[in-house]
């Protein structure tokens, strides 16, 4: 009977007497996650820590179990911890800022127009977010992914209190990141045409090493001045660019750009994708965020668009419409789209370093977008 009860035991230890529909459900989901990333390159970066989170989740709840009765919490839920308290998100932002060249968007300061563009996507969404029975906080959570930017979405969602919405929020902007090359295209040529596909952007002018010195300490005074909230993104967005661009502190850049940030990449990937268990992702609200988040993606895309139409018109054919898509922040996948869409029309057009001008400018446009909601809300 020892050997049999031991048997038992074991057996009742298993995964397979605990899982549920939902979970082998969301382990389905995990492994299609992996398989875009490792098969179809999509975001990689991003995906497979965050399909391998949402793996342990459903095969092993307790791995995001909060401490309680003088007992240790899980391990994900330390990193968890970090992403509640928008510590990641800032890490992130540092990382990107020490990776940015913001040379294209100061040759062309009319790219912030086309940056600006793409965030009304974000306040469509919001809108509408709220119409389909979701409070302010949450609708402005929500929003954000419209700006295709996952830290931004997750430090929001933190700071407004939406944690019980974090993961579905930060899964859908994550995923939407990843799936930029699939969902602009369509959206690009269907508002464009084969002639203003194919126009060609006069070569930027040179920037001196000055102007890029000057533009992360101006940009901050200015934004920060105005939107003291955005201090924590657009702060340390900019620091990590100075780091780059100063020239001084080789050894602080190459931290932030690399080991830092691929640290801080392995322990937010792997908390957000442990916050979609079944019980918490598989719900009627999570399918609205989904929604949402794609119909916000999309709108961005759309208004970035347009706008280029507008400025192709204003400057008689000397801009082309494809580089106000870049405006969602997803750096620097999007500028990618951009040119790839421009080069099927013509093989010797060169839209990238046009495209990054709005790219970048959307990753502060969407930071200022969420510093907005914060004041709106007063936090």
């Amino acid at each position: 009977m020892n050997f049999l009860d031991t048997l038992e035991n074991l057996v009742n230890q298993t995964a397979f007497m605990s899982l549920t529909v939902g979970n082998y459900i969301m382990i389905v989901v995990a492994c299609v996650f992996l398989y875009l990333a490792i098969k179809k390159g999509y975001e990689p970066l991003l995906l497979v820590p965050i399909a391998f989170g949402m793996l342990l989740v459903n095969m092993y709840p307790d791995i995001m179990k909060a401490p309680a009765d003088g007992e240790a919490g899980g391990l994900l839920h330390y990193f968890y911890l970090l992403d509640e308290w928008s510590i990641l998100p800032s890490l992130i932002f540092m990382g990107v800022g020490a990776m940015t060249d913001f040379g294209p968007l100061i040759a062309n300061p009319k790219s912030f127009l086309l940056g600006a563009a793409a965030q009304f996507g974000i306040y469509s969404a919001y809108f509408l977010a709220i119409f389909m029975g979701f409070n302010g906080m949450a609708a402005a959570s929500i929003s954000i992914i419209g700006g295709a930017d996952g830290p931004t979405s997750i430090f929001l969602a933190g700071k407004l209190g939406q944690t019980e919405l974090l993961g579905p929020i930060a899964v859908a902007a994550y995923s939407y990141m990843s799936l930029v090359p699939i969902i602009q295209p369509p959206i690009m040529k269907l508002f464009t045409t084969e002639k203003e596909r194919k126009i060609k952007m006069e070569q930027l002018r040179p920037v001196s090493q000055l102007e890029k010195i000057l533009f992360p300490i101006i940009v901050t005074i200015v934004v920060v001045m105005i939107l003291p909230t955005t201090a924590p993104l657009v702060g340390m967005l900019m620091l990590g660019n100075l780091f780059r661009e100063s020239g001084v502190v080789k050894q602080l850049q190459e931290t932030a750009s690399n080991a830092l940030m691929y640290i801080v990449v392995i322990l937010l990937g792997t908390s957000v994708g442990a916050t979609t268990s079944a019980e918490a992702f598989l719900n009627v609200a999570t399918l609205k965020i989904v929604v949402l988040g794609l119909v916000a993606f999309a709108v961005g895309t759309a208004a970035g668009v347009l706008f280029g139409k507008l400025m192709c018109v204003a400057t008689h054919g000397k801009v082309n419409p494809l580089i106000g898509s870049a405006g969602v922040s997803a750096v620097p996948m999007a500028a990618r789209v951009s040119q790839k869409v421009g080069a099927e029309a013509d093989p010797t057009n060169f839209l990238l370093m046009h495209a990054m001008g709005p790219n970048v400018a959307g990753v502060i446009g969407t930071a200022v977008a969420a510093g907005t909601f914060m004041a709106i809300f007063g936090v």
